[in-house]
């Protein structure tokens, strides 16, 4: 008889917690290839199924071995999916019924809820084992009897990977569903010991997938149905099987390969989106740089986002904490890719930057503040788009330089401020520079029903969006933008019903406010443009409408 395993995924790593839509994570997928060729009959399963239902608990019970993979490496706000909290995490464990139980993943660093605070290395009772490392690596030598040290390979990882491919439509979400490639793992800057919070040393130096295993694993991924594909798991995409040092010089040969070779591993993709780049990569080879953005923009699909890790625009921090890139590098970074990604394809840019802030780490005073203030004031001044700016507190783990060495709740007063400050006068121009009024979303889905109802497009960080309708989850459509929010916008379905919207749906059109919604309702239908206009005046819409 076939034994049986459960794959429990508490949501784990950056993707999940950080703005990806529904996601099935590289180190999941490959821990289902690993129990494949162990010769398990694998289930899937998400720990938003089991808050759901709890009468899953009965598979999970009934199972010869329950495999968890849990953790978060970086704090964030979600939608879509939530990450197994430690409590939960413990009650797992504590069920009785399956014969064997072990749990892997980010876990093994530590463990914290939230930002501001340490993650702390915590006993998870009630498994039988907790594997260290990479958990297919460390799964795999579980199985054969050896004691796992988690070291991964790619040449195995690449055979698990493809192995693994078939459990993506045992997800909820499927087929609206991202697919993470690892392309790399480890830190060309740990000589130097990397930046001072980063788990990525961890790893060792730089490891590069080969084209050939990245292709391999598209390619069964797309034969189970995925259409929908992010480069991540990486610390900085440009250097992908480029040469030594802290910072390699970008191939665009390997860069245009890699990508090549996935379009043809998956002609039809919906999304090919990417993730990490190191600013101090691209301001130290902007020529080779601008070269491999290029072929990047040539073969992904729009609205991408290059996350960069800057950290801080206070040169004393970056040095106290070895940062990837001085302030100044980052701005001339943003400037390149600003450059080739800004021009719009389908209505939106191709590729813009993303800026991450860490607050809490060592050397940070109230200047720090300031300087960050001034630096994404410079970034406005000069007209440049970036997609969105995440701000987070420190969540230091053990073993990294920063888990000693930190400025935790120091100034919380100081946080507080300046994140209400970037959203109230910072989020909002740079949203309206991104997504102007008018610009159309294509494929837009519902995940949370309700007035507004809320959705995402599949992607990289995509933006959300309220609809002013009630829409039921899993709706699919193509909406126009009519407002800006901090972090979000208000759309409409496109084309613009305005004979069938509700008055307080009309309200969201541009220079239409409650009293002429009201007049627009009541005068309804309207033969065309002409007529509508009568009452309502123009809008920015006007060539959207629908009668």
């Amino acid at each position: 008889m076939t034994s049986k395993a459960v794959l429990l995924d508490g949501y784990v790593d950056e993707p999940a917690c950080l703005g990806v839509p529904p996601y099935l994570s590289p180190d999941v997928r490959a821990a289902a290839g690993v129990l494949s060729q162990h010769g398990y009959q694998v289930r899937y399963l998400t720990i938003d199924q089991l808050r759901t239902d709890p009468a899953m608990a009965r598979v999970l019970t009934s199972a010869d071995l329950l495999v968890m993979i849990a953790g978060v490496t970086v704090p964030g706000k979600y939608l879509g999916g939530t990450p197994a909290t430690l409590n939960e995490i413990q009650q797992i464990g504590a069920m009785t019924g399956a014969a064997e139980k072990v749990i892997a993943g980010p876990i093994g660093f530590g463990f914290s809820g939230q930002g501001g605070e340490r993650a702390v290395k915590a006993t998870v009772r009630g498994f039988d084992t907790l594997l260290p490392g990479s958990p297919s690596a460390a799964l795999d030598a579980h199985l054969q009897g050896l004691t796992p040290d988690g070291t991964m390979h790619y040449l195995d990882y690449d055979r698990w990977a493809a192995a693994g491919a078939g459990i993506i439509p045992q997800h909820p979400s499927f087929p609206n569903l991202v697919c993470e490639l690892e392309t790399a793992r480890g830190c060309a800057r740990q000589v130097t010991g990397g930046c001072s919070f980063c788990t990525e040393p961890f790893y060792g130096p730089p490891q590069y997938r080969s084209v050939a295993g990245v292709q391999a694993e598209v390619a069964a991924l797309a034969k189970a149905g995925a259409r929908h594909f992010r480069l991540g798991r990486q610390p900085d995409l440009l250097a992908y099987q480029s040469g030594s040092g802290e910072y390699p010089e970008p191939d665009p040969a390997a860069i245009e390969a890699l990508f090549s070779a996935i379009r043809e591993a998956a002609p039809d993709l919906a999304t090919l989106h990417i993730d990490n780049m190191n600013p101090g990569t691209i301001a130290r080879h902007p020529e080779a740089s601008a070269a491999a953005l290029a072929a990047i923009i040539s073969r992904h699909t729009p609205g991408d986002v290059a996350a960069f890790g800057m950290e801080t625009a206070d040169p004393a921090v970056v040095r106290a904490n070895n940062l990837k890139a001085a302030p100044e590098e980052v701005l001339e970074a943003i400037r390149i890719v600003n450059a080739l990604g800004a021009v719009r394809n389908q209505g939106i840019p191709e590729l813009l930057p993303g800026l991450n802030f860490v607050f809490g780490l060592a050397g940070e005073t109230a200047a720090t503040f300031d300087l960050d203030r001034r630096f994404l004031r410079q970034v406005l001044d000069e007209g440049l788009l970036v997609r969105r700016i995440n701000i987070r507190q420190l969540m230091p783990f053990e073993g990294t330089r920063a888990y000693a060495e930190n400025t935790l709740g120091l100034h919380q007063p100081l946080f507080k401020k300046f994140k209400e400050e970037v959203r109230t006068t910072i989020d909002l121009p740079i949203l309206e520079g991104v997504f102007p009024l008018g610009t159309i979303l294509s494929n837009l889905i519902i995940e949370q029903s309700g007035s507004p109802s809320f959705g995402r497009q599949m992607g990289t960080y995509p933006i959300l969006a309220g609809v002013p309708l009630p829409l039921p989850v899993g709706t699919v459509l193509d909406v126009v933008v009519v407002g800006h929010g901090m972090r979000s916008l208000t759309v409409l379905p496109c084309p613009v019903p305005v004979n069938t919207l509700p008055a307080s749906a009309l309200v969201s059109i541009p220079g239409i406010g409650r009293k002429r919604a009201r007049s627009i309702a009541g005068m309804r239908p309207f033969r065309d443009l002409a007529a509508f206009s009568a009452v309502a005046g123009s809008t920015p819409i006007d060539h959207l409408l629908l009668f």
